[in-house]
């Protein structure tokens, strides 16, 4: 029994098929396209000719593709991206001809267009894979060599036809949102109604402008004339109708003719203004903000409104493309003990405030100045790989007050990072601060002590403010007999 024979999947219709009647209707079904209610054929290529599915597929595809794809080692807490290996240079370069950045907005559009998209797995000797190349939705078709067994793919009709029969190892398939476990569904076809309406009211609109329908206006006569009376006649209105110099002036007619001035009928204006709810319907499609697409009306288009809704975007929309993305490649570069991840911070690139309040977060946590300049394509500098801390914070594994005398010197350095005097002296001033400034605070002058010691003052007990002299002791006074009152004389000392 042959693959082709184990399909378990119910078959489509073919034309083979003398159950399927051959009406234009009924091909356009079969090859891909359907027409809708409004009576325009939709299918997945022409939807492109409507700017919004254009530019929402666009959008996707491209911001997807763009964004920075590594593999990392399994186990590896440094999540370092790896620079080489079999992984490393296959999403370095995956196809002889495409750069990556082509090549995966091809795979996203057909994702995003076809809810399938093929990519043909091609291996060296050893069986590593070394090409991806991409593959026409419409030319495969997917199944499963029984209810549980491995997907097989038809291409060009399969092997009877002229075509191949393929398997998963030798196809990465990546489906997008579907309901059988084995193809995602079109998200055009599934939208067609709304698809064809958009392009419906872009063909009338068309047609209304084209068919002369807002001409200005009107010369009316009674009289028969010819042609080249009327020739003359329009050459002689538009001599003193036209130009900045006639404007706001009057024009003269003769032998009672009358001109009447055209405006666009009442339901021409409204079928026009509707047509910004299709730009709505396709942004709510597709899961993405309407001002992406144009549609600025009726939101902010600036400010904490805008970055949420980039935000919301980034979240709601790209991410489950990307994961799918993900995983699907991780699964390609198995047994290898790697994961592929896309890097979001690409999606920073193109807003230097928000790079920039990002990085100061990161520096505070631990980053050093080199993995942020390596993010920017920029050099490392000297000392650049230290890290920094902020002083309210320290590690979970070290005491809370450090005595300065006995505290270990960085690893490798041989002490040469103790803190200078001007480091104690900035430190001494923000401790005094912290102690003078508090708000119902009482500080003992031991508890000052304590405090500028943790800044590194290194004061010994007692007085935190020594004398810069000594001060003299206090003179020595002749003792005298108390005095005792005249009422407790004669009463014992101990009463």
């Amino acid at each position: 029994m042959t693959i082709l024979e184990r399909l378990t999947l119910p078959r489509a219709a073919t034309v083979e098929s003398p159950a399927v009647p051959l009406t234009s209707s009924t091909l356009l079904e079969l090859f891909g396209g359907g027409k809708a209610t409004s009576g325009v054929s939709v299918t997945e290529k022409n939807s492109l000719t409507m700017p919004a599915v254009w530019r929402a597929v666009n959008l996707i595809a491209e911001t997807a593709a763009s964004l920075p794809l590594h593999a990392y080692r399994r186990g590896d807490k440094t999540r370092t991206p790896l620079g080489s290996g079999q992984a490393a240079d296959l999403l370095a370069s995956p196809h002889p001809d495409l750069t990556p950045m082509e090549l995966w907005s091809i795979v996203y559009a057909h994702g995003l267009l076809w809810g399938n998209a093929y990519l043909r797995i091609l291996r060296d000797g050893l069986g590593r894979v070394r090409e991806l190349w991409p593959v026409e939705p419409w030319r495969v078709k997917a199944g499963r060599e029984s209810e549980t067994g491995t997907k097989v793919y038809e291409i060009d009709g399969g092997a009877p036809a002229g075509g191949m029969d393929l398997t998963d190892k030798e196809i990465l398939h990546l489906p997008a949102f579907g309901y059988d476990g084995i193809c995602g569904v079109s998200p055009i076809r599934m939208a067609r109604e709304g698809i064809g309406l958009g392009l419906a009211a872009e063909q009338y609109a068309a047609q209304l402008f084209g068919n002369g329908s807002l001409a200005s206006g009107v010369l009316q006569t009674e009289q028969r004339l010819t042609k080249d009376q009327a020739d003359r006649l329009h050459s002689r209105w538009k001599q003193k109708s036209s130009g900045i110099s006639n404007a706001h002036e009057a024009v003269v007619l003769d032998s009672g003719v009358k001109f009447h001035q055209l405006t666009i009928p009442p339901e021409d204006a409204q079928f026009l203004e509707s047509r910004k709810f299709q730009v709505e319907e396709i942004a709510r499609m597709f899961g993405i903000p309407p001002h992406m697409l144009g549609s600025v009306e009726g939101s902010t288009s600036w400010g904490t409104g805008l970055e949420q809704q980039v935000t919301g975007f980034v979240v709601f929309t790209m991410r489950p493309w990307l994961t799918r993305g993900e995983q699907r490649i991780t699964r390609l570069l198995k047994p290898e003990p790697v994961y592929a991840r896309y890097s979001l911070e690409g999606l920073l690139r193109g807003d230097s405030a928000q790079r920039a309040d990002f990085y100061t977060k990161m520096f505070a946590l631990g980053w050093s100045v080199n993995e942020i300049r390596e993010l920017e394509d920029k050099g490392p500098v000297e000392g650049g790989d230290r890290r920094f801390i902020s002083l309210n914070l320290g590690a979970l594994d070290t005491p809370e007050v450090a005595d300065p005398e006995t505290a270990p010197a960085p690893d490798g350095e041989g002490g040469t990072d103790a803190p200078t005097s001007a480091d104690v002296a900035l430190n001494v001033v923000t401790a005094l601060q912290k102690g003078y400034l508090g708000v119902d605070v009482v500080v003992t002058v031991e508890e000052m002590r304590e405090l500028l010691n943790q800044a590194g003052a290194n004061l010994k007990p007692g007085n935190p403010f020594p004398p810069d002299e000594p001060v003299a002791p206090p003179a020595e006074t002749e003792e005298t007999e108390p005095v005792v009152p005249a009422e407790t004389e004669g009463v014992p000392a101990d009463a």
